[in-house]
């Protein structure tokens, strides 16, 4: 019965994936916590789980993601290997990090991130304009030194961490802000979400490991059933929520998106101030 609800989640996440142009784990981490509190885990344990569960799953999608985009031609590997060692190490010392801040807090802390990236989307439409006015124009790239670059992976990687996302909320904003044009900086976030979420998967499962997380079917932070039944669903339907996309309003999908963030962040709040 559990893995059907896993298959289920894995279902919704993926297609929300492809239908917002966002990563799973804006979807996967509100759904996993729901579903886990109803089986009545630990709530000490419960969000910790939900977001080493969602940067595990990350790991499947983000490969089928990086062929998509090489293909295209859209990663940069020289910067890619700049900010790579930096969001492997940061992404695990941000596991470690996560793993020491209560559930209560961390509800807290993903709840206003959800709400902050409803709030980009809602209100990110005039910039989006810009930026694709840049991006046929061809902006200049020009990027800072490469110890700036492993640094700012770094603070990706731990952010990502606690957020339990694949970072391409921070590592596309961050690119563009440089000049690097909209398609290769997606192309090259999607490179990085792989270094990210296996760090963060094994960082996850380790910290867990220490703190001996009584819950069953998990190792570490990480739920098997939960990884198994969402990566495999995922991999399936994001490419039939990225079909549907093309067929309605992209600003009406990024709006209709940022009310459900906005809804599960004031959940989050919500369950955290109560």
């Amino acid at each position: 019965m559990e893995l059907i609800i896993f298959l289920i989640i894995g279902a919704l996440a993926g297609f929300a994936a492809g239908l917002f142009g966002v990563g799973g784990g804006t979807i996967i981490v509100p759904l996993l916590f729901i579903v886990f509190t109803q089986m009545d885990y630990s709530p000490d344990s419960i969000m910790h789980l939900a977001l080493g569960t969602s940067l595990a799953t990350i790991i499947v999608t983000s490969i089928s993601s990086l062929m998509a985009h090489n293909k295209k031609g859209a990663v940069m590997w020289p910067v890619f290997k700049n900010l790579a060692p930096g969001l492997a190490i940061g992404c695990f010392l941000g596991a470690g990090i996560a793993g020491q801040i209560s559930g209560l807090y961390l509800q807290l802390i993903v709840g206003l991130f959800l709400l902050w990236v409803a709030y980009k989307m809602f209100f990110g439409g005039q910039k989006q304009v810009v930026s694709h006015a840049n991006d046929v124009a061809g902006a200049n790239t020009e990027l800072p030194s490469k110890p700036k670059q492993l640094a700012a992976g770094g603070v990706i990687g731990i952010a990502s961490a606690i957020f339990g996302i694949g970072g391409g909320s921070l590592t596309v904003p961050y690119l563009t802000r440089y000049g690097v044009v909209m398609q290769k900086a997606v192309g090259t976030s999607a490179a990085c979400g792989l270094p990210i979420a296996i760090a963060g998967a094994l960082g996850f499962m380790f910290f867990g490991m220490q703190q001996q997380v009584d819950v069953p079917n998990t190792v570490g932070f990480v739920h098997i059933y939960a990884f198994l039944g969402i990566s495999i669903m995922s991999f399936f339907t994001a490419k039939l929520g990225a079909k549907v996309a093309h067929i309605l309003s992209p600003e009406l999908l990024k709006k209709c998106f940022a009310i459900l963030l906005t809804v599960v962040g004031c959940y989050f709040l919500f369950k955290g101030l109560i």
